[in-house]
């Protein structure tokens, strides 16, 4: 049986390429074989076929129920969101990315696709809500759906950390006491040395960027 390539320890010629579409029924029998390496290795609910050496457009998810994406192509995306997620090529590092909590797919199956969503509300398609279960069911929808577009960035030859963002705080420097700034209050604006505006400042001017 194969295994996930980890791009850390090995190079992965797949990794970031776009790869090539294929019939549903050799999708099919690619998707059986990325579920009993997601099973083994027990710690992941997404794989896509570049991660273990398959040039092919299949990729499998397994949050809420197991999924078979063949040949997909996103249809839009909706309400952005930043979300700390890891990848099983790239092992203990994981990173804050931009993704979505809502997205629309077709795949070679299904030609009105999924639709995916994290939100509260929405009833499920595949199944019947259930109430005492809410929490647990709309972390679980949100992670599906960000697995989704997770594994459909691979098939496209594209990781997590090229999607990475800059959470770093920044403190605002202090000007130093002699440093020219300028202070805007309405329409009237001053240009003076930081050590004069503190009279200013507490009147309801403020820094100008």
């Amino acid at each position: 049986m194969r295994s996930v390539i980890n791009c850390l320890e090995e190079s992965n010629p797949l990794i970031n390429k776009k790869l090539k579409e294929v019939s549903v029924e050799e999708g099919r029998a690619i998707a059986t074989e990325l579920f009993q390496i997601l099973n083994q290795r027990g710690d992941g609910i997404g794989l896509a076929a570049n991660q273990v050496g398959i040039d092919a457009q299949v990729a499998v998810v397994n949050v809420i129920e197991p999924l078979v994406l063949i040949n997909p192509k996103i249809v839009s995306l909706e309400h952005e969101i930043n979300y700390y997620e890891g990848c099983l090529s790239f092992p203990k590092k994981g990173v804050h990315t931009k993704r979505y909590r809502d997205v629309h797919i077709t795949t070679a199956q299904s030609e009105s696709g999924w639709f995916f969503s994290g939100a509260d509300s929405l009833q499920d398609v595949r199944g019947q809500w259930e109430e005492e279960n809410k929490v647990n069911e709309q972390e679980n929808r949100l992670l599906e759906s960000i697995c989704v577009q997770h594994e459909i960035d691979h098939l496209n030859g594209i990781v997590c950390m090229d999607r990475k963002i800059d959470t770093t705080y920044r403190a605002v420097k202090k000007p130093g006491r002699n440093q020219i700034v300028t202070i805007k209050k309405g329409d009237a604006v001053k240009v003076l040395k930081y050590k004069k505006t503190e009279k200013f400042l507490k009147d309801g001017w403020v820094l100008s960027d």
